[in-house]
């Protein structure tokens, strides 16, 4: 720290240096959490858990595999994407 000039040296995780600011303001380190979306879900229950206490977004029904009376894309004998 330097107070004439109102710098500061951070020493970085790569080894190296880096001059800012005094005045600037940071939050060092990583995110917490980080990297839980690579893990697989595995089986339905998780992930009807986990959409259950956010949103109503799963399980995601296609239209085509309702009735015709139920959806405009419901119906016919094929099931198209």
């Amino acid at each position: 720290h330097d107070d004439e000039k109102g710098t500061t040296r951070l020493r970085l995780p790569s080894g190296g240096k880096k001059t800012v600011s005094s005045l600037a303001r940071a939050q060092i380190g990583v995110v917490a959490g980080g990297g839980r979306t690579d893990k697989p879900l595995l089986k339905a229950g998780t992930a009807y858990h986990k959409y259950s206490v956010k949103r109503n977004c799963w399980p995601k029904m296609r239209g085509v595999a309702k009735n015709p009376v139920e959806h405009p894309h419901g119906g016919g004998n094929h099931q198209h994407l």
